[in-house]
């Protein structure tokens, strides 16, 4: 994986200046350059990302075999 700025690098930028955060992990699928990924974060977030993506994939695998549609990921800050 490469470092440094990604294909959607200033989406990822403005969002996470628009709305004050820490860090953001922006996935896109099938956008104008095709699908993506890119963050910007601290280091103790982007070491923290494998376990809150996995926390998020249990509860999107939870909210499809519930029927109970889009789950909001939360960490223990908010």
């Amino acid at each position: 994986m490469a470092i440094g700025p990604g294909k959607y690098d200033p989406w990822c930028t403005r969002i996470r200046e628009e709305i004050g955060a820490t860090g953001v992990v922006l996935i896109v699928f099938g956008g104008t350059f095709g699908s993506g990924f890119s963050m910007q974060a601290p280091p103790d977030l982007t070491a923290a990302l494998p376990k809150i993506l996995r926390d998020v994939a249990a509860g999107i695998e939870r909210d499809n075999a519930t029927g109970e549609g889009w789950t909001e990921y939360r960490t223990s800050e908010d």
